[in-house]
């Protein structure tokens, strides 16, 4: 099984929201997921960004992947990979 680290939409019509999962590659990107590790929220002035950097180490070294844009906001958030 493939795991992603990846973001998952919410909020309203032109107004994301988005929440940082753990999920099965499969899966589509807003269904089901393992475990929420954080949230990021670019329409906040300033933006909100709040990650679990415990968590996402941990599933990192069991090999999860992040994709593009989460590895940006694990590079703001000071996440190492």
């Amino acid at each position: 099984m493939a795991v992603k680290i990846r973001l998952r939409r919410m909020g309203a019509k032109k107004a994301p929201f988005y929440r940082v999962v753990v999920a099965d590659s499969r899966s589509p990107r807003d269904g089901r997921f393992i475990e929420e590790i954080g949230y990021y929220n670019p329409v906040a002035e300033p933006q909100e960004l709040k990650i679990d950097g415990e968590r996402a180490k941990a599933w990192m070294q069991n090999g999860a992947q992040p994709t593009d844009i989460v590895k940006k906001l694990f590079g703001r958030a000071g996440i190492n990979e």
